[in-house]
């Protein structure tokens, strides 16, 4: 008796919103906030500006490869434990960060939060796709778009503001009281689920999968800025190249893979990868090279052109409110298809010349990409789970996360291409070669319209309960659901 009466009554999918949306806005902030601090850092330690960007280096390098094996850990240990021990990681990284006494250090404490980053994402959305049935996603648009559009956007101003007025140790103690909260959060909250993957740990995979994204995403992350033909960027993406495709052959032929690429078989869960990688491409791609060209066409300063796009987080905050109201109405393809076709016509529109000149046509549309591209993105990432079984939405959300990262990258690298070649860090007088690689953007969420024809017709409908399957009494939907989960 009394171990009830101490016991929090905290309802378990209240508690998995809270502590996914808590690890998820500090995941999403670091990804962005040092950048404005680089240069700080570099001066305090005492190291050139090329040794600084290490920091970042490790980041993102390290983020990819935790990807491949995120639903394999959260199978086989537990989606709350492997949450938990992620978080707590990250956390603690946060501080040795913010304490860091040489760069060496930091390099590694940032690549610690790195990796376990790349375990949060996936399994923090296999936590949350378990505790909603896919009737009730819908309700998850406005819990989904805070980190995904509005932390990433806050990280340079935010950045930059601690560190002038704080210092740039703050860039990373703002995470410990955050992540220690959402972790005591969690351990009193969240309910376990192990599902058990079948055989032994594909070790091969994880030996080719692993450092073909990292050396992937080495590459393409600093290909534009450093030099395609620099031979660190080159041997990365011909190794990891090789890799890759060793990887996807392998995975495809073994009995118990790491990955299980035939999930990507599935007509709407394939369908809603293959857009998430195409939309991720072409929204990462304006972000990085329409700055460019409002600093080619308007003589603006990197901090205007970075401002200039902020506005996409506003409408992409606003397409969660349009997206919990429009999708059960519509449905998954109607609602998607138009709204990739406005949205690569204003991606057109922003490489036509003059508009890029007039700086309020700007802030109106990229306010207008983050609410047209951000209610396709959003219903895309909540309806292409709806065939995926509880026993496979670990393994299916660490394949989406990793289609969608590199579809990213692969965006920034072909603007980059286009541009002209490896060296991008300064806009060129001609504004032409950017407006065109704002066209191939464009052409990009073009053909993702053509994809999201195979999304289906129709919202997820709750399933009808029979005798058997009706809740008790007096217990309602989602108390139900909770006597389910396993743990």
């Amino acid at each position: 008796m009394s171990g009830l009466l101490i016991r929090p009554r905290i309802r378990p999918r209240v508690a998995v919103v809270l502590v996914y949306t808590a690890a998820m806005c500090m995941n999403g902030l670091d990804s962005t906030i040092v950048n404005p601090a680089l240069y700080t850092i570099a001066g305090d330690f005492g190291r050139p500006l090329s040794a600084a960007n290490t920091v970042e280096t490790a980041f993102l390098v390290a983020l990819a490869v935790g990807l491949p094996v995120a639903g394999w850990l959260g199978d086989r240990f537990g989606t709350k434990r492997v949450f938990l021990g992620a978080l707590t990681a990250f956390t603690i990284a946060s501080a040795v960060c913010g304490l860091a006494p040489d760069l060496n250090t930091l390099v590694v404490a940032r690549a610690v939060q790195g990796l376990a980053g790349g375990l949060l994402t996936p399994v923090g959305m296999t936590l949350l796709f378990r505790a909603f049935p896919p009737h009730e996603r819908m309700k998850l648009a406005k819990v989904l778009i805070v980190p995904t559009a509005l932390m990433p956007a806050l990280g340079p101003p935010l950045g930059g503001l601690l560190t002038e007025h704080l210092s740039w140790h703050w860039l990373f103690f703002v995470n410990v009281p955050i992540g220690t909260a959402a972790v005591l959060l969690g351990v009193l909250g969240l309910r376990e689920h192990v599902e058990g993957p079948e055989g032994k740990f594909d070790v091969l995979g994880f030996w080719l999968a692993t450092p073909a994204l990292g050396l992937l995403t080495y590459a393409l992350g600093f290909g534009p800025s450093q030099g395609w033909t620099r031979p660190a960027v080159a041997v990365s993406a011909a190794l990891g190249s090789v890799l890759l495709v060793a990887a996807v052959l392998h995975q495809v032929r073994a009995k118990t893979p790491l990955l299980r690429l035939r999930l990507l078989a599935d007509r709407v869960y394939g369908s809603a990868s293959a857009l998430a990688g195409v939309t991720a491409a072409g929204l990462m791609g304006v972000l990085f090279v329409f700055p460019l060209l409002y600093q080619a066409s308007l003589g603006a300063s990197a901090l205007d052109a970075g401002l200039s796009v902020f506005p996409e987080a506003v409408g992409l905050m606003l397409a969660s409110q349009v997206v919990d109201r429009l999708l059960p109405k519509l449905g998954p393809r109607l609602l998607t298809v138009p709204a990739l076709l406005v949205a690569a016509a204003v991606f057109a529109t922003l490489a036509i010349p003059g508009v890029a000149e007039n700086a309020w046509s700007v802030r109106g549309l990229m306010f207008l990409i983050g609410l047209v591209l951000g209610t396709a993105v959003l219903t895309v990432q909540i309806s292409g789970f709806e065939s995926i079984g509880p026993a496979d939405m670990g393994q299916a959300m660490g394949l989406f996360q990793i289609v969608r990262t590199l579809g990213g990258a692969l965006g920034i690298a072909a603007c980059a291409a286009v541009i002209g070649g490896g060296h991008v860090t300064e806009a060129a007088a001609d504004p032409g070669p950017y407006r065109t690689a704002v066209w191939v953007t464009a052409a990009l969420v073009a053909a993702g319209a053509l994809i999201a024809l195979r999304l289906p017709r129709e919202a997820p409908q709750p399933p009808p309960f029979d005798d058997e399957e009706a809740p008790p009494p007096g217990e309602d939907l989602a108390a139900g659901e909770a006597r389910a989960v396993k743990g």
